[in-house]
């Protein structure tokens, strides 16, 4: 994912209560006997009220005690993430295609129609997104302290260039790199630099590659080293989001059940859900209708089977406000807290979803 947002001035469009009833049960009385000194016992009469409030009571000193757990533990003060030294893009052999926005620096229009595969569209979407989730899995494995992103950056961009494949990102409205890295309170759309990992960071790796005429989009939140346990809990309900989002999704299905789901889960945990970045259609296009929110919405329309989309919900520790950076792309949390992302890029069936980047 990269260039949506729906605030964002430079961007065409991410980069681009329910009532309850109350039952009240009132039990048989209880008795119990005292005995006086003279002997005569005294019955007391007591009467048990339960109520389905409790559960609500309950869920609410739930949300509480993981606010205040989060707010107690002790952690050791992290600086605020600084760029570092971004070298210049890296080539892309003249014969693989290139998706048609490349030699523009202009963020290109957000294309307005749904993308609906045929079989053959279908076929095309599974491989492309068959690289990308390879891609992804394959630079997980390089996280580890003191690697630089500008190095993941590279051996990214030379796997999918082997494999014939254009990195969607690299030119898009000018982006710099073939992937984004997003590290701590980034929230998206990093650029690769010269900083070092450090223990303890998470980082986001996106990748999309445009392959054969299709472009596949994912990306994870990976831990690196030792990362402490309130952050491990963040990237883990992240994760879940996606997942639950994805299982309301099938042909007919509304598209505010996504965001609903996800904001559900994300708000159990006292976690804020980004609204400035969304998912969106994709498939020859890198960016289309519909776009995706993650947040509780009113967002009208239906899945259609044979549809391809992007979900990513960004959730926070902190504050959803953004700040983006003077380079245009990089998004940081503007309290510094940290961020944690997930992406699948799916195609609708008739009975639910298929994630097409799993791997």
């Amino acid at each position: 994912m990269i260039g949506l947002s729906s605030l964002s001035p430079r961007s065409p469009s991410s980069f681009l209560g329910a009532s309850h009833e109350e039952h009240f049960l009132v039990g048989r009385p209880l008795k119990s006997s005292l005995s006086t000194s003279e002997g005569k016992a005294i019955v007391q009469k007591r009467c048990v009220i339960l109520s389905s409030k409790l559960s609500a009571l309950e869920e609410a000193m739930r949300v509480r005690r993981l606010r205040e757990l989060q707010n107690s533990v002790k952690i050791r003060k992290r600086p605020p993430l600084r760029r570092g030294k971004v070298s210049g893009p890296l080539v892309v052999p003249e014969h693989i295609p290139r998706p048609s926005y490349v030699g523009s620096n202009e963020m290109p229009e957000l294309f307005g129609e749904h993308q609906i595969h045929d079989a053959e569209g279908i076929a095309g979407m599974r491989a492309a997104c068959e690289l990308a989730a390879r891609v992804l899995d394959f630079a997980g494995t390089l996280v580890r302290p003191s690697i630089t992103t500008n190095e993941i950056d590279k051996a990214v961009h030379n796997m999918i260039t082997e494999a014939g494949a254009y990195p969607s990102p690299l030119g898009y409205g000018g982006f710099p790199k073939s992937v984004c890295t997003s590290v701590n309170e980034c929230v998206c759309h990093g650029v690769p630099d010269s900083r070092q990992l450090q223990n303890g960071d998470i980082v986001n790796i996106d990748v999309t590659v445009f392959l054969n005429g299709y472009h596949g989009d994912t990306s994870k939140t990976f831990l690196c080293g030792d990362v402490n346990e309130p952050v491990k809990r963040l990237v883990k309900v992240t994760e879940e989001c996606l997942e639950r989002a994805i299982s309301v999704c099938k042909d007919g299905a509304t598209f505010k059940k996504i965001g609903k789901r996800i904001s559900e889960h994300a708000e159990k945990f006292g976690y804020g859900v980004v609204e400035r970045f969304v998912g969106h259609g994709i498939g020859t296009v890198f960016h289309s209708e519909p776009l995706i929110l993650h947040h509780r919405n009113d967002k009208s329309g239906r899945m259609v089977e044979g549809q391809t989309f992007t979900i990513e919900p960004i959730l926070t520790m902190g504050s959803i406000e953004c700040v983006t950076w003077e380079d245009g792309w990089t998004t940081v949390t503007a309290d510094g807290g940290r961020a944690a992302q997930f992406e699948h890029t799916i195609l609708i069936t008739r009975t639910g979803a298929e994630i097409l980047t799993k791997f």
